[in-house]
């Protein structure tokens, strides 16, 4: 939710701050007192365009804050494995609200602060800007994709996101329920078109792509001719080696036995005695002593330096006419040139020698468009289409039951907003393309039609209402979805809600937007006590004279929070723009009706 709105040098405001409630914050003030600011700021930091003449006068430049507590469920969700394919929310992560605001914010390097994300924007005088998230310097797209996440302006202008068909689509699907279904289709139609590209590249393949075939076709029998193992030419060249330094080897060896056990060799005795009889000589002469003690100890190690010895001699006469002859020398260079041509080619090792054939032979048969191959690719791409078909008829069937639901719970909701007679039907009709209706989400075309009068023609939405009459349905379709899919982790700002309305009508939209404050934190920006006194907070908006001692500043807004006596009175202005005792009297009256049988989330009672 969004807990805290610092502004400095924005229009007529110089400095404020914002601490709306968990559930519901009226906005409140006279006309033109500047109660759009406040929205002002929130696109600001949302990466709305920064626009030079916001900069109040005399400032060098605008800046504005906003500080968003995210739930332990999104924070945690940075570190958690658990993606999908779903179709909706974040396309990369699967995440939906604060989760997918916490992955992005992770993709751009910043991770929440002590459960925190801070979003700010400074607009300078001469028209440069500056977004940060947590303290770094981002492009203010990166503030656009994360306050996405985490705020849905209804405002006059806002409205025309939800007249795009993707929008309409995302906001049935959540309503749906369709999780499941929609990821279930994502990942038959993701088989299916990777399919498609494959044969796609088979049926353009030209000359190019032939010969590349040749080409693959013919290494991967060369190196299958040869039949390369891993390691082997290390292994033949140190059997060269040896065959190489044979004779080096054979007296070397030779006269190193001699020295140590001279029964192993042919050697003369005259030579003098061995390594191996002279300890074992002074193995004896120490036996031989009759005193205990240090002589045995002695006589132990040199019998163990006799028995290493022992293994010594012996690996030493292993090696002895070992060395191969002139023709083994003659095969193993053949072998290694063999071996070497192949890792100059496609080495540098054996290892990847035989990976790079394991691979082309995978390539090649992309590559083999042969009619045979092309026709047998087609059958397993029928296979295929059918699978996502199914998948997709699954789809439809979810969205066509939430599909009459939704329309029908919104026009009951509309019916309470002062708006009779008007109505909403979401229509889920196959997509008109015959020899292909799939897409990425389905074969459904999704449309929200509003009547916004009895006897008016039925118009997509956003072509066929008002800014009021579009928040109102805005609430009405967000408040179902809210009852029907339980609490949005979100932040839901409302202006121009209040268009139109008043006395009953006033009261109940002041409930329902109280009922969505429930589940989400709500902010509006309202001129009605009725719907401002159903709020847990109120913020007022005020225009003040221009100091004397500085006309330079002109008009200064101020924005205060009133509580107790201080909102009684604020009521009363609203109610009939005078505080007399009859007024605050209604005002009280009004507070203390401003009550729903549960308690808002987060918040105290709305009179308080």
């Amino acid at each position: 939710m969004l807990e805290e709105l610092d502004i400095r040098n924005l229009g007529p405001i110089r400095e404020a701050t914002i601490a709306p409630a968990a559930g519901m914050t009226a906005i409140t003030g006279e006309t033109g007192a500047g109660k759009s600011m406040l929205l002002s700021a929130i696109r600001l930091v949302s990466g709305g365009a920064a626009e030079s003449s916001r900069v109040s006068s005399g400032a060098d430049e605008a800046w504005a804050q906003a500080i968003f507590a995210l739930s332990d469920d999104a924070v945690a969700s940075e570190h958690s494995g658990d993606t999908n394919d779903a179709g909706s929310g974040d396309a990369d992560s699967g995440f939906t609200g604060a989760a997918a605001a916490v992955a992005k914010a992770h993709d751009a390097g910043v991770d929440p602060e002590d459960g925190e994300l801070f979003l700010s924007r400074t607009v300078r005088a001469s028209g440069r800007s500056r977004a940060v998230l947590g303290g770094k310097s981002v492009p203010r797209s990166v503030l656009g994709a994360i306050a996405g996440e985490l705020v849905t302006i209804h405002g006059q202008t806002d409205q025309l996101k939800i007249a795009a068909a993707a929008r309409q689509r995302e906001f049935l699907d959540r309503v749906a329920g369709d999780e499941a279904e929609l990821a279930a289709y994502r990942k038959a139609w993701d088989a299916l078109a990777a399919m498609d590209e494959r044969l796609e590249r088979l049926r353009s393949q030209e000359s190019s792509a032939r010969q590349q075939a040749d080409y693959l076709r013919e290494s991967i029998d060369r190196i299958n001719r040869t039949d390369p193992q891993p390691g082997e030419d290390e292994e033949l060249k140190a059997r060269r080696e040896r065959i190489e330094n044979a004779a080096d080897i054979a007296q070397g060896v030779g006269s190193a036995l001699g020295a140590l056990d001279a029964s192993q060799v042919d050697v003369d005795a005259a030579d003098g005695a061995s390594a191996v009889e002279l300890i074992n000589h002074a193995v004896t002469s120490l036996r031989a002593i009759r005193v205990g003690g240090t002589f045995a100890e002695q006589a132990d190690r040199l019998e163990s330096i006799n028995a290493d010895l022992g293994d010594v001699v012996f690996a030493l006469s292993q090696e002895l006419g070992d060395e191969g002859s002139v023709e083994d020398l003659d095969q193993i260079n053949g072998r290694i040139h063999e071996l070497g041509d192949l890792t100059r080619r496609w080495g540098p090792t054996l290892a990847d020698v035989l990976a790079w054939r394991d691979k082309a032979a995978f390539d090649l048969e992309d590559l083999d468009a042969s009619p045979e191959k092309v026709a047998e690719l087609e059958s397993e791409r029928q296979t295929l289409y059918d699978a996502a078909l199914a998948a997709a008829d699954v789809l439809s069937a979810a969205r066509v039951a939430a599909a009459a639901d939704l329309g029908a719970r919104v026009t009951e909701e509309l019916g309470s907003l002062a708006m009779l007679g008007a109505s909403l039907e979401v229509r889920v009709t196959p997509r008109d393309k015959a020899d292909d209706p799939l897409g990425p989400y389905g074969r459904d075309d999704i449309a929200f039609l509003f009547t916004p009068f009895e006897g008016s023609p039925q118009l997509p939405m956003g072509k066929s209402a008002s800014g009021g009459e579009l928040s109102r349905l805005m609430l009405a379709l967000e408040l179902v979805a809210a009852d029907t899919r339980g609490g949005a982790d979100q932040t839901f700002i409302f202006d121009e809600v209040d268009a139109g309305v008043g006395g009953k009508a006033a009261v109940e939209l002041g409930k329902r937007l109280a009922r969505l404050a429930r589940s989400a934190q709500v902010i509006v920006v309202t001129h009605l006590a009725q719907v401002a006194s159903w709020a847990d907070a109120q913020f007022v908006v005020t225009k003040e004279p221009p100091d004397a001692d500085d006309d330079d500043l002109g008009v200064v807004t101020t924005i205060a929070e009133v509580n107790g006596e201080t909102r009684v009175h604020e009521i009363a202005r609203m109610l009939s723009g005078s505080e007399s005792e009859a007024s605050l009297d209604h005002a009280r009256e009004l507070l203390s009706d401003s009550r729903l049988t549960l308690p808002l989330a987060g918040a105290g009672a709305a009179g308080d």
